[in-house]
Formats: structure tokens, sequence, C-alpha cells
């Protein structure tokens, strides 16, 4: 596709990656990051700019880009006076890669179209390896014309781009995600801590099992890890806790049960309190390891 002029504003472990991958594909990247020693890291390593405000990465691109930390993030980088939309021309798009709730989709989505704005809500799935990869996946809410713009840009640094709905069905798709793997995340735990207490060889245990109806993603990239008690990498537990407490406020207004996530929502709570709260989500199985 032909370049475009796009602005990534938020170079954490998953937006720095992302938006070198925009560059990489020969678009003209200009960057934003709340610390300017990380954005120029980013441009001594992909070229581009960056920018002293999200609205001055923002006043040339076609495509601005977020990938922040919640709620109060997407609004203080979008909605600020010196936020991205304040620097945005009309017909131009705005798409959010935080994962954070349906509400603040919503609300960004209605400021962006007073100003003749497009918005999607775009949260992604595959952690920091997808993100370094390409292969994330993209879960999009907003209007299937701003998506069919967008789709091609997004592709730099995804394996599949889905529009779920109109605005905040990206984030609520994703709550769904992160409901489903902190499930399966638990299971994995107790199961690798039954085959050890069994004295079972775990590793041969999971390359039997994972080649059968047990197999995930967390099997096969996490099980033999958490056998070996590594939690330093990956999804931290800290984010974990953010994305499912979102997740249970919105059951508390849909109506929807959640009672495996609530529980396993406050087993996190006890990583953090041991001092966890960056280890990788995997640390489930310390508390059933050390029986506290």
């Amino acid at each position: 596709m032909d370049a475009k002029k796009t602005a990534f504003i938020g170079l954490g472990v998953m937006g720095f990656p992302m938006a070198g991958h925009l560059a990489r594909a020969g678009h003209h990247v200009t960057v934003y990051n709340r610390t300017p020693a990380k954005a120029l890291q980013w441009t001594e390593k992909h070229g581009g700019k960056s920018a002293p405000t999200p609205a001055a990465a923002a006043t040339a691109a076609e495509f601005v880009m977020l990938c922040v930390g919640n709620d109060d993030d997407v609004r203080s980088v979008a909605l600020a006076p010196e936020g991205a939309l304040s620097g945005m021309k009309a017909g131009t798009i705005l798409i959010d890669h935080t994962t954070a709730s349906a509400t603040i989709a919503r609300e960004v989505y209605a400021a962006a179209k007073v100003r003749g704005v497009r918005f999607l809500d775009a949260p992604v799935s595959g952690g920091q390896a997808g993100a370094e990869n390409g292969k994330l996946t993209i879960m999009v809410g907003g209007d299937a014309d701003a998506f069919a713009l967008a789709e091609p840009v997004l592709a730099c640094y995804a394996r599949a781009v889905t529009l779920m709905g109109g605005p905040g069905a990206g984030q609520l798709t994703k709550m769904v995600n992160q409901i489903s793997v902190a499930g399966v995340v638990q299971a994995l735990s107790e199961g690798v801590n039954f085959g050890m207490r069994a004295g079972l060889d775990i590793e041969r245990v999971l390359d039997v099992i994972g080649k059968g109806a047990a197999q995930s993603w967390q099997m096969d990239n996490r099980g033999k890890t958490m056998a070996a008690d590594k939690f330093d990498f990956g999804f931290a537990v800290d984010w974990m806790r953010k994305d499912l407490s979102m997740a249970i406020a919105e059951a508390r207004s849909n109506g929807a049960a959640l009672p495996m996530t609530a529980l396993i929502d406050q087993f996190y709570a006890r990583i953090q309190a041991r001092g966890g709260g960056r280890w990788d989500t995997s640390s489930l199985i310390r508390l059933l390891r050390d029986k506290a």
C-alpha cells in the first residue's frame, strides 16, 4: 500500500515494536512518548521523528495510534488540550490499541465525531512477542468505513484484524479474551502443580497432553516455565488485574455472571501482595506451590 503519514503515541513494550513495524513497512511515523528518552531511542532505531505533545505528533497524520495504560491515560493523550484530537484534521482516523473500557471507547468516539475524525477502539492480543513479531490479533470496534481504511495499516503488525461491531465492541471482545485467558492460566497452574506433586515428568506430560484436547497457547508458551518457576517475561499481573477489573465492572452492568473470573482476580491480588505485580500472569502457580 502507499506510504501513509502516521503517528504513534505510547512506546511501551507493545507500542515500541508496533510503531517499528509501521516504519519498516515504509510509512512515515512520528512518535510521542511521555518519557522523551524513549521516543529518542525509537527514532535512533527506526528513523522518523518525535514530537513534544500528542497534538504535535498528530497534526499531519492520516492515522494516529494510541497504546497507553488505562482509561485515564487515553483521556490524557486523546482528549486533553494538547491531546491527539486537538491536532487532527477532519477525515483522519484515531485508533486506540489500549486495553481500556468500552465506556472510554464510546467517549472518545463521540468526541472524535464532533471534530470530523473517525475513531476505532482496537485492543490487541498476543503479548510482547506478538508485537515484536508483527503477529498480533486486533479486535476492532467502530464504523465499517473507517475500519476498511485502517485495516491495511493495522496489518503491518497483525496476523488478524477483525471488525467486531460498533464503538466499544473491540474493548468488549478483549474482555472476553482476558476472562478466557485467566481461566486457562488457573487451570494450567492446577494441572502442572498436580502433575509435579504426583511425581510425573512434567515436561513429558505437557508434551503429551499438548497434542490433545488440553492444548492451549498458555500451555505451549508458559507450561514449562511455570514448572521451572520462571515468571520474568510476558504479560504482567498488574496489567491483568486492570483488565479483569474492567470486565467485572462491565459484567455488573450487563448482568453476566463471572464467578471464576472474580475468584482468579483475587488470586492475582494475593500475587501482588507478595510483590509480584510485575511477574508474568502464569505466576498463579506460586499460590498452589507455596500453599499460601
